[in-house]
């Protein structure tokens, strides 16, 4: 048996044959399937047709005797019919299963079972069927003698006649009266359907043997013999002999294939040649190549290297490669060699060994594996690329790195690196821990604004992308405290990303210092206004008093107020209590400490509520104030509060100056005003304060808003009241100017950034 198949292995022509021979017996054989099972149906259907017709026939000849209930007519009628050949049994079933006629005698008046296999077409449920197609009445079965028989079951439609004719009486509504069942033999049409097979079959294998002849001498003459010299030639060409040349002559596939395989000769001989004069090129490249490689066999020994290496380490004849490079006497730990070994794959390590000077030497090692002809590894190729300089580099570069790491987490103030698009923390330094609470592993992947109140993280979240510095910021710690922070920010290069290296400095304490010297300050601008304050609450005190007067005398007289008049002292009265609330109130709000919180604030409203303050104490005094105010200002973000402080002290200062005038030159007259006006120039919001007073001398006019600087009189001032007013203006992202010519007086200029449009 595994001769055959050694055989059709080996041959081009038997497995050809062998193909389209299967292919060929594939197709007659479903062919002859086809052609069979159609005849087969055919001669079925037409026995199925010639039985329905005899059925039929049968029907029509008995139905004028059973009109006229003539029996022996239709016993007659069935007997003739049950002569005929093929015909094997002709029944008539009444509705109770009962033999009435049949071609044998015998049979008559034999009652059936209503749903045996005659009768379970109609009756296998209940009611019965009336109408049955032509293939559900039929059924094959074999019968006694083992011959295969067809019967076909017709039902007997009770017909308007037999209702009402004479004879007999059928009920109209009783629609099937019997059945005629009819049995022909299949014999005749079993014989046909065999020879038909036969002569298919044979018609099919003489066909499979004729054609797979005529293949397999085709296949012998046109494609055996030329492949057997075409098979010549190629051992010719595997020897070397590329002068060889195959002599075809035809014009078809083989003969075109055999002139491709002189054309191939030629270009292999040139080819080759050129191989050789690359081999001697690439040897010479091995050898000059400016990196060590070295061929190991799987004992690691030496097997080929090139002058590189030999220059370097100077090896001896069959020296172990961990020798040569390592002076070692066994394989290194971690040897990459021995890894392509049994892996078969290419493998990367770092390696550190000495140069034959005695100098350390660091080496990028790769190997890759050579296998022969059947794949097996017979040896691995280790190309060493000299990296000693890079390392020496990399150490440099690690010892400065050490370096500025200690530097980074030695800086006293916190130190955040960002992510410049998500602002996630990506590290930050010892002072953070140190001041915030958090630990660097709490930190990293955190959101910056994390460390922000959640109602400002959406305004600093743009600020932080767009500013440089930002002052006076205020953040949480662990532990929810809150503590107060200046804020620089520069973009940097992370380790290949784009950062944000963002510096805090923690002004808490400081804020907390000055809040006690603005507080202080407070203290004593409240108490230059206490004057002022006493007159402010004196005037509606007076009223209250002159009506209360008025109440007792009236009622101590019995005399009766009317009720007009008592109204409008009731509402006088109320209208300067509310006075005097608004008056204590305010006082109340500019001494309480603020809680240094930036929301939207009007300008022109805190103007106007911090000269109401004065307004008594500056008429008193004969100084006027004139407005010049813009309308529809947009807010500023700031601290009314403290904001109102800043005009208080400048109001403080342009009244101060006004009274040195006027105590300096008592017989000069002039005005004693103070113009205070507002307006939007661009992106920020101007507040102007000028008086009429002395003015600034241009030589201290840099110093004033020095802390302890002052130009009044010992014991008028205490040179923090512009100090203060310049660190409040600064905290709100603004500034101060003071503006002063000889004989002009002074004006001090407030410079903020406007907010969203709103009312001014």
């Amino acid at each position: 048996m595994s001769r055959p198949f050694a055989l059709i292995q080996r041959s081009l022509a038997a497995k050809l044959i062998l193909s389209v021979g299967l292919i060929l017996l594939l197709t007659i054989t479903t062919w002859s399937y086809f052609s069979i099972a159609y005849q087969k149906r055919s001669l079925e259907q037409q026995v199925v047709q010639h039985t329905d017709t005899l059925g039929d026939a049968i029907k029509l000849g008995a139905h004028y005797a059973m009109m006229l209930n003539a029996r022996e007519d239709i016993n007659q009628v069935i007997t003739n019919m049950g002569r005929l050949p093929q015909v094997r049994n002709i029944r008539i079933y009444n509705k109770e299963g009962a033999i009435k006629y049949s071609n044998r005698p015998e049979e008559v008046e034999q009652v059936t079972n209503i749903v045996s296999e005659a009768c379970h077409i109609c009756h296998h449920s209940e009611p019965a069927l009336v109408e049955v197609g032509l293939r559900e009445r039929i059924r094959y079965f074999r019968d006694a003698d083992g011959q295969a028989v067809l019967g076909l079951i017709s039902p007997i439609y009770n017909e308007p006649g037999c209702a009402t004719g004479g004879c007999h009486f059928h009920p109209a509504d009783k629609r099937v009266l019997g059945a005629l069942d009819v049995v022909v033999s299949l014999s005749g049409t079993e014989d046909e359907i065999r020879f038909m097979e036969q002569g298919v079959i044979g018609l099919a294998l003489a066909v499979f043997f004729v054609t797979a002849a005529m293949i397999f001498l085709f296949v012998l003459r046109f494609v055996n013999r030329p492949i057997r010299a075409l098979i010549a030639g190629t051992q010719a060409i595997s020897r070397g002999d590329y002068g060889v040349r195959l002599a075809i002559d035809r014009t078809d596939e083989m003969g075109q294939l055999a002139a491709a395989m002189n054309f191939m000769c030629q270009e292999i001989g040139q080819k080759q040649a050129e191989l050789n004069r690359q081999r001697d090129e690439y040897l010479n490249l091995f050898n000059t190549v400016p990196c060590v490689i070295t061929v190991q066999d799987r004992n690691y020994r030496l097997l080929q290297y090139n002058k590189e290496f030999a220059d370097l380490f100077d090896p001896r004849p069959g020296d172990f490669c961990y020798h040569a490079y390592k002076g070692r006497s066994e394989r290194c730990p971690n040897c990459p060699v021995e890894k392509t070994f049994a892996d078969g794959r290419i493998h990367i390590s770092e390696e550190r060994g000495i140069h034959k000077d005695g100098t350390p030497a660091y080496w990028l090692v790769k190997t890759t594996p050579i296998r022969n002809a059947e794949g097996e590894i017979v040896a691995a190729m280790e190309v060493n690329l000299d990296i000693t300089h890079l390392k020496q580099l990399e150490f440099l570069l690690e010892r400065s790195e050490r370096k500025y790491h200690e530097i980074f987490n030695n800086i006293p103030n916190p130190v955040f690196v960002l992510d410049a698009e998500t602002l996630e923390i990506r590290d930050g330094n010892a002072a953070v821990e140190r001041v915030y609470g958090f630990s660097r592993e709490e930190l990293n992947g955190r959101a910056f604004l994390d460390l922000f109140p959640p109602e400002e993280r959406g305004r600093m979240q743009e600020r932080i992308r767009r500013v440089n510095v930002i002052h006076q910021l205020r953040q949480l710690r662990r532990d929810g405290s809150r503590l107060f922070v200046d804020m620089w920010i520069s973009p940097a290069e992370y380790p290949g990303r784009r950062v944000l290296l963002v510096t805090t400095s923690d002004i808490t304490q400081r804020l907390e210092t000055e809040q006690q010297l603005i507080q202080a300050s407070k203290m004593a601008t409240l108490g230059e206004m206490a004057t002022g304050v006493a007159h402010e609450l004196n005037q509606p005190l007076a009223v209250i008093k002159t009506a209360s007067r008025f109440f007792v005398k009236k009622i101590r007289a019995g005399q009766e107020i009317a009720p007009e008049v008592l109204a409008a002292m009731a509402e006088e009265i109320d209208s300067h209590v509310d006075r005097a609330s608004r008056i204590i109130n305010h006082l109340r709000e500019f001494g309480r400490k603020s809680e240094h919180a930036l929301e939207p604030v009007s300008l022109n409203e805190v103007l106007r509520r911090t000269a109401e303050m004065f307004s008594q104490q500056l008429k008193s005094r004969g100084i006027e104030i004139v407005w010049d105010l813009e309308e529809d200002l947009p807010p500023v973000l700031a601290e009314a509060n403290r904001l109102e402080q800043v005009f208080i002290n400048l109001l403080i200062n342009a009244r101060d100056a006004i009274e040195e005038r006027v105590a300096a030159h008592p017989h000069r007259k002039g005005s004693k005003k103070i113009f205070v006006s507002s307006r939007r120039a661009g992106g920020q919001v101007l507040a102007r304060v000028k008086d009429t007073g002395t003015g600034i001398p241009a030589a201290i006019l840099a110093r004033i808003f020095e802390p302890f600087f002052t130009t009044k009189k010992v014991g008028k001032g205490t040179g923090l009241g512009l100090s203060i007013s310049y660190q409040i203006v600064r905290d709100f992202g603004g500034t101060i100017r003071a503006e002063s010519a000889p004989g002009e007086g002074a004006a001090f200029v407030v410079e903020l950034p406007a907010g969203q449009e709103g009312p001014g």
